[in-house]
């Protein structure tokens, strides 16, 4: 079994999330005691949010590239970096490093393309959904048209995740205002919707909604099993 690298803490929230899916991953296709081998850097997500909100995201890069780098000495054979947002400087952290780097879009995008999904919306931070580094690489490397939200929607989603599900918060109106802009979406023609922020699962799961859900966290974390039992 090889050693998943997590580059973690934005937010923690959701990177526990990631921790339970690998470790019920392995389980699951070993079966007994097994567990991931996993090593983990957790940042402060309160830095990290500053230089996002000022748009520096040279300094992100080179905050998260350091991390990265301590990951790789610790041992660990790939990388994951636990949140959608900061893969907006992948470029940089590759850069970085000599382990492989497995993108959160291309475990949603091969999910999408096995399922023979062309169109999707998107649920995510404001610099997710409408930055071209995530709905890009979805048009560009796999041919998958992405829906948004509106600029209204955009702001609430935006704002639910950083005031909410970042400190721990699950709101009933906050669910009920992601669904509804997920019927939105479907309404557009989308034929799903990708939840493209790890923390998104905390709020909305398929139980809520008949429209086909894809949780890049759940994707995520299966791509590195299979990457580590390979």
């Amino acid at each position: 079994m090889r050693v998943i690298g997590v580059l973690g803490g934005m937010s923690w929230e959701s990177t526990q999330s990631y921790y339970r899916a690998l470790n019920e991953g392995v389980k699951a296709a070993l079966g007994g005691f097994h567990s991931a081998k996993i090593v983990m850097v957790s940042v402060d997500f309160a830095e990290i949010e500053t230089l996002q909100q000022q748009g520096d995201w040279i300094a992100a890069g080179d905050l998260l590239a350091s991390a990265a780098k301590r990951i790789e000495r610790a041992g660990a054979d790939c990388l994951l970096i636990a949140t959608n947002t900061m893969h907006k400087v992948a470029p940089a952290i590759e850069l970085a490093i000599d382990i492989p780097l497995l993108h959160i879009a291309d475990a949603t995008a091969e999910r999408l393309k096995a399922d023979g999904v062309t169109r999707v919306g998107l649920l995510g931070t404001r610099f997710t959904m409408e930055q071209d580094f995530y709905t890009g690489r979805l048009k560009k490397q796999f041919g998958i048209e992405v829906v948004l939200p509106d600029q209204v929607e955009r702001d609430a989603i935006h704002r639910v995740i950083f005031e909410e599900l970042c400190q721990g918060r699950l709101e009933e109106a906050s669910r009920q205002r992601y669904l509804t802009i997920i019927d939105s979406l479907y309404t557009q023609g989308a034929q799903a919707v990708i939840l493209g922020c790890t923390e998104i699962a905390m709020l909305v799961s398929q139980a809520d909604t008949a429209v086909p859900l894809y949780d890049t966290t759940a994707l995520h974390a299966q791509k590195a099993v299979a990457w580590a039992l390979a």
